[in-house]
């Protein structure tokens, strides 16, 4: 969902800096060969997604959802060159193409694959994260901040993806078999509520939560 003019978007698309080649390439390849290729983070919102990956400079990087690794790599962008991604997606079907172009960058070494249920993988990385990007299952996003708040640096940055959901975050007569919107509804507002963190929410895209921990 764009809240922005198609006209006004495009100028600000225009005015970001550019897509790299390689993820051009990807998006290309994501299109043709992939379902539902709407889920790519896409060239704004990757431009994004690597500036604020910069200004954090993390050493270690979790993403909840891979998709075909677009996302992985912008973060990728602003990684310590000793440190590590990792990255959770549930999708065997995915894991080959993902790496494919994982090792076509220079973070190959740095991106480590996990495939299967992210709740069940978080709490087996012996690690201490500095940027998180969440961008899975809606209805788990509560759940992942739990298991993630505690494996998050004092000064680190959650990033939470589609959390306006095309708007349908302010319609309180959902449909009863739409699990989404009551789930996210209720993440904003534990974001909003949480003492441990610091949130503010983006009209970008389809929306994003950029929380601070305390």
């Amino acid at each position: 969902m764009h809240f922005l003019s198609e006209d006004l978007d495009t100028y600000v698309v225009n005015h970001s800096e550019d897509e790299p080649a390689l993820l051009q390439q990807l998006t290309r390849e994501t299109y043709q060969k992939i379902l539902q290729p709407r889920m790519l983070s896409g060239h704004y919102q990757g431009r994004v997604l690597s500036m604020l990956s910069k200004l954090v400079n993390p050493e270690n990087i979790l993403e909840i959802g891979t998709y075909t690794g677009y996302s992985a790599l912008c973060l990728a962008e602003g990684i310590q060159k000793t440190g590590e991604l990792h990255t959770i997606d549930i999708n065997e079907e995915l894991v080959d193409f993902q790496r494919m172009y994982f090792d076509k960058s220079d973070y190959g070494k740095q991106i480590h694959q996990h495939l299967g249920n992210a709740l069940d993988i978080i709490p087996t990385l012996n690690k201490k994260f500095d940027l998180v990007f969440i961008d899975a299952d809606k209805d788990n996003y509560a759940a992942y901040f739990e298991l993630i708040i505690a494996r998050l640096n004092t000064g680190g940055i959650i990033l939470s993806d589609n959390v306006l959901w095309s708007g349908k975050v302010l319609d309180t007569s959902f449909k009863k078999d739409d699990t989404s919107t009551p789930a996210l509804i209720a993440y904003n507002k534990l974001l909003k509520e949480d003492s441990r963190v610091e949130t503010v929410l983006l009209p970008i895209r389809d929306g994003m939560t950029i929380s601070r921990k305390l």
